[in-house]
């Protein structure tokens, strides 16, 4: 597993089933229809949370005396969905939420939008040098997103602001943001990280908070199927205002579904939870018509992301409950033999010693469409980054995580950015 905290130790002696499942109840509460949701919650089943209820069809919170706040909490930081939480159980009925965890959830909020604040700013001087440098450029995930997504800047937590490039422009965009103070931060110069990766870190330091900027030319690591046509994410992007009436550039509403899937597929190859990138699939997805879908998977395809497009589609059906329609459909036949309790452990608590994990190339194989030349590119690439990274990168000391850790009743819950 890529990263991991000492909640994994805690969660995974714990087992968390009632916890998990209560995280589960949020999320879909959150998704569903605001009007039934609130206006028919007399009809709708509110069964004590246990295991049994984690891949049920309807959302059903109480706050059983065995869940743990401190629990919960951490699940939800790791997940990236705390306010999706916060604004689910604002619907809920009186007394479905300890009352700590609401104490966290609402502290977690003022946080993010403390944090998220400070990237809209970021974003902004960045927008700025890169215009008057001509320099071709979109962003990527963050508040941008999230306001398209979900009407609020604020649904997760960015510590980073995102942009991608074309390979052409990268050192002209590097030089851009070199020009208001940025620097290449020093774990990201190798080979590896420009090459493989195709990104680079650069920090700004200003006074008591570090600005951080995620600078790409590629859209996946190796190990997973990368886009065909990663320029093509330039071509297709919209101008949206978002902050203070600016416009700012932001991929197409496609791509945003497609980014958001190769987000899923790169937090499973890495075992990492992805409750809140799975969510945006859902988020993405739910706005297109039968027409748009059917364009989405042909644009899919185009890209060499059918698969990785139908992974995120199904862990969104897993997590939220399946939509019904031709998206889910065809995300039904993707990793099969992966049965819908182990994917739903998979995307929301990976950590759990219990799960039978595919092994690696297996799933490449499967998002490469079982097509044998993909497979054998995609493998031979991932198989030269990983000789990179052992040539070029050297071991660092692990850097503290940023944020203040909040405790809940002897657990713990950092304040994580979103990656």
């Amino acid at each position: 597993m890529a990263m991991q905290d000492g909640s994994y130790q805690r969660l995974r002696a714990a087992g968390c089933a009632d916890e998990v499942a209560y995280v589960q109840a949020c999320l879909r509460l959150f998704f569903a229809p605001r009007a039934s949701t609130v206006a028919g919650w007399a009809d709708m089943p509110a069964p004590a949370i246990s295991a049994s209820a984690a891949i049920s069809a309807a959302p059903a919170i109480s706050a059983a005396p065995a869940i743990s706040a401190a629990n919960v909490a951490d699940i939800a930081r790791l997940n990236k969905v705390a306010v999706f939480l916060l604004k689910a159980l604002a619907r809920a009925p009186a007394g479905a939420a300890p009352p700590e965890l609401l104490g966290w959830l609402d502290g977690y909020r003022r946080r993010t939008m403390s944090m998220n604040v400070a990237c809209l700013g970021d974003s902004m001087a960045i927008d700025r040098v890169l215009r008057d440098r001509q320099v071709e450029f979109v962003f990527l995930k963050g508040p941008l997103q999230q306001h398209l997504l979900y009407g609020d800047h604020f649904m997760k937590p960015s510590g980073d602001v995102d942009i991608l490039v074309s390979p052409a422009s990268f050192a002209a965009a590097r030089e851009a943001l070199r020009s208001i103070g940025y620097e290449v931060a020093g774990k990201s110069r190798s080979v590896w990280w420009v090459r493989f990766l195709g990104e680079q870190h650069m920090v700004r330091e200003d006074g008591a908070r570090a600005s951080t900027v995620d600078l790409h030319h590629r859209l996946q690591q190796p190990g997973s199927p990368s886009p065909r046509d990663t320029d093509g994410f330039l071509r297709r992007k919209r101008e949206a205002k978002v902050v203070a009436g600016a416009a700012m550039p932001i991929i197409s509403a496609a791509d945003t579904l497609l980014l958001s899937s190769i987000s899923v597929a790169k937090a499973f190859f890495n075992r990492e939870p992805c409750a809140g990138y799975v969510c945006d699939v859902r988020a993405s997805a739910s706005r297109l018509s039968e027409a748009e879908q059917q364009a989405v998977l042909d644009h899919a395809a185009e890209q060499g992301l059918a698969d990785t497009l139908l992974l995120g589609l199904r862990a969104a059906d897993v997590l939220l409950g399946a939509a019904g329609t031709l998206l889910s459909e065809r995300a039904a036949r993707i990793l099969a033999r992966i049965d819908n309790a182990d994917l739903f452990h998979m995307v929301i608590a990976p950590w759990l010693s219990s799960l039978r994990w595919p092994q690696r190339r297996h799933v490449l194989w499967e998002l490469c469409g079982r097509e044998p030349v993909r497979y054998l590119a995609e493998a031979g690439w991932a198989a030269s980054a990983d000789l990179s990274r052992r040539i070029f990168e050297r071991p660092v000391a692990d850097e503290p995580a940023r944020g203040e850790t909040i405790k809940i009743i002897g657990g713990a819950a950092t304040h994580a950015n979103e990656r």
